[in-house]
């Protein structure tokens, strides 16, 4: 049924989210010898979401939104001492091992044996691409589409490249925006991991979409029986 089954990378095979939360604290926390009032996380994601037209996603962008918030709202009197701490923050995240999720890679390992497989992960090139080498998953994917944003047009483009139908095209993500929607869009397949920790800007509204497209679990170890319903479905028809 599937000529190629595609994954996001992070926080679908691997911990990422987490880093970000973690940054955010930092930030908070640095703020309140500051005195400032109303700062909040929207602030932050909104400054992230406005930014991404300059930098990208990624570690980087997110550690720069951080510093110009910083400076804005203690209105130039941020210490550098302080600032310092975000930059190393941003360094940890640049250079942090990998932490693959529980059942990734028995689930690639399975797949593998019968389904080309390829990672679709957006953001900065180099630091996604030392993720995925320090992975250890390498060697279960025939191809890794590294891009600047994920939408209709990109996916597209790469099913247009690899001269995939999108009936026989499967993805599998944590991000509704991202990862779900463009691909239903497209006529394709695609399962939701639901329960693995997302970027508030990666929620969206999802519509109706028809059962044998779309299936939703909570984890990375559930998407096996998923497929198998997918299966399931094609040879009852």
């Amino acid at each position: 049924m599937f000529d190629w089954i595609a994954f996001d990378a992070d926080d679908t095979l691997w911990k990422n989210e987490e880093y970000y939360l973690q940054g955010r604290d930092l930030f908070f926390n640095i703020l309140e010898k500051y005195d400032i009032e109303d700062v909040d996380l929207d602030l932050v994601d909104k400054l992230e979401v406005k930014n991404l037209q300059y930098y990208g996603y990624g570690a980087m962008s997110f550690v720069l939104s951080l510093i110009e918030l910083a400076i804005r709202l203690t209105q130039n009197q941020i210490q550098a001492k302080d600032i310092q701490k975000i930059l190393d923050h941003g360094k940890e995240m640049l250079s942090v091992d990998v932490e693959v999720f529980p059942g990734v890679q028995n689930l690639l390992e399975t797949l593998a044996v019968k389904h080309r497989l390829m990672l679709i992960t957006k953001g900065d090139l180099f630091h996604q691409q030392r993720k995925f080498s320090g992975s250890g998953l390498t060697q279960y994917f025939q191809s890794v589409e590294v891009v600047s944003e994920k939408n209709l047009e990109i996916y597209q483009e790469i099913m247009d490249r690899h001269q995939v139908n999108p009936g026989e095209f499967l993805m599998i993500g944590n991000s509704l925006r991202s990862d779900i929607i463009p691909i239903l869009d497209l006529g394709a397949r695609a399962i939701h991991l639901k329960g693995h920790l997302t970027w508030s800007h990666e929620d969206d509204h999802l519509k109706e979409f028809p059962e044998d497209r779309f299936v939703e679990v909570e984890r990375i170890d559930l998407v096996f029986p998923a497929i198998e319903k997918f299966f399931g479905q094609g040879k009852g028809k």
